[in-house]
């Protein structure tokens, strides 16, 4: 293949004429980078309770995760509604808004009690050790719950904000989403573990809690409300799908667990880490499911020129993110009197990994979006649910094959 001389010209130029995505999504990105720190300086405090509830640690990866792609995908489909016309401030059941909001609540219960599920069954058939079923459950729809409530509120003053100033709701929607979803999910989450004390009544509350998701499904389904339906309908097989590759994320993380408590500069990389692969895979997917609900792109088997120039504006945002997550984890460490490998390789270990991850990360989005939109399905509800998930299982493959090129843990 014979190197295109204008090809570089081509690409600054796209990046020129991009410049305020460009803007908006390094800032988007910094933000999510350095409050996403936050999450990671819980879990590295989290060390004693991760001995203490063995399983916990299953649970983590689907926790963050499932408010990544429940709500990325609802900032993604209001940020569609506003090129289209249809986002509006009306909370009604009937109304565009009222309807996804909705769906968000109802699928919220829905894979909060899947990934309490998922993670005992996965404990159960690897052997590892883990806390009973009802408490996973607990914690796991408990905290989802507690977490989303904030979420859902931030989400919609986002897309009325968006709307108002004409930002780009695909480049600030998925990372603002994911960084609330992981400050607020690990303290939501060690909130919920309060509840689990008691054998009893956790076994009590833990089956409450699973038929008020079984009734969330049936609700869902049955909804009068045709936007609501479709969500529903689109987005349970997508986040059956997100739940069980997250808790496979948590697994890896589980049967490594000694290493990373030992190394608690390790734990503070974790959440911004996988943060910046949700969030890096959302703006990617989100851009490309807007071009083609608006005819920009084709779902073509390979992606043409314009969703090439897409990845490339993706590849300059990896390697800010993830050069700037192991400097910030580093700095952390530090301040905290967590023991951390050095500058050098916090660095060199997140730019490695996050540079791997962008390679499954472009094909994941890509592919994603355009069979979603040949197949007649929303690439909003199924392309950030599946690139999201996807990209927390290989992204934590990714971190764990960088950790032990560089020889740390």
């Amino acid at each position: 293949m014979r190197f295109n001389p204008g090809l570089p010209r081509e690409v600054f130029g796209y990046w020129t004429q991009e410049r305020r995505t460009l803007r908006q999504g390094f800032t988007a990105l910094a933000i999510s980078s350095g409050v996403g720190m936050a999450a990671g300086t819980v879990l590295g405090f989290m060390d004693e309770l991760l001995h203490a509830l063995p399983g916990l640690f299953l649970l983590i990866p689907a926790a963050i995760g499932m408010r990544g792609a429940i709500f990325g995908a609802l900032a993604a489909r209001l940020g569609t509604g506003i090129l289209t016309g249809q986002f509006t401030t009306q909370w009604d059941r009937r109304s565009f808004t009222g309807q996804n909001v909705e769906a968000a609540a109802l699928l919220t219960l829905f894979s909060s009690a899947l990934a309490a599920l998922a993670a005992r069954a996965l404990a159960a058939a690897f052997g590892l050790p883990s806390i009973a079923v009802w408490r996973l459950m607990v914690i796991s729809m408990v905290g989802g719950v507690l977490a989303s409530a904030f979420i859902v509120v931030m989400v919609i003053a986002l897309a009325t904000t968006a709307q108002r100033r004409g930002w780009d709701m695909d480049a600030i929607g998925a990372p603002l989403v994911t960084t609330t979803g992981d400050i607020v999910t690990l303290p939501a989450l060690v909130v919920a573990t309060f509840l689990v004390a008691d054998e009893t009544f956790s076994a009590v509350l833990g089956a409450v809690l699973l038929a008020f998701a079984v009734g969330a499904v049936w609700t869902g389904l049955r909804s009068p409300g045709q936007i609501t339906r479709r969500i529903m309908l689109e987005s349970l097989p997508v986040l059956t799908y997100a739940a069980i590759v997250d808790i496979l994320a948590g697994g890896v993380l589980e049967a490594r667990v000694e290493a990373f408590v030992t190394n608690q500069a390790l734990l503070v990389l974790i959440p911004p880490f996988i943060a910046n692969c949700g969030s890096l895979g959302g703006i990617l997917s989100a851009r490309l499911g807007s071009e083609l609900h608006l005819g920009l792109i084709s779902p073509r088997r390979w992606p043409e020129k314009i969703a090439a120039f897409e990845g490339s504006i993706t590849v300059l945002f990896s390697v800010a993110a993830f050069a700037g997550v192991g400097l910030i984890a580093h700095t952390v460490s530090i301040v905290f009197g967590f023991d951390s490998p050095g500058l050098a390789t916090m660095v060199g270990v997140a730019l490695t990994g996050g540079l791997l991850a962008f390679v499954f990360l472009f094909a994941v989005a890509y592919y994603a979006a355009t069979a979603t939109f040949r197949f007649g399905l929303d690439p909003d509800n199924h392309g950030i649910p599946i690139v999201t998930a996807t990209m927390d299982f290989l992204g934590v493959l990714c971190l764990v094959a960088a950790i032990a090129l560089f020889g740390v843990g």
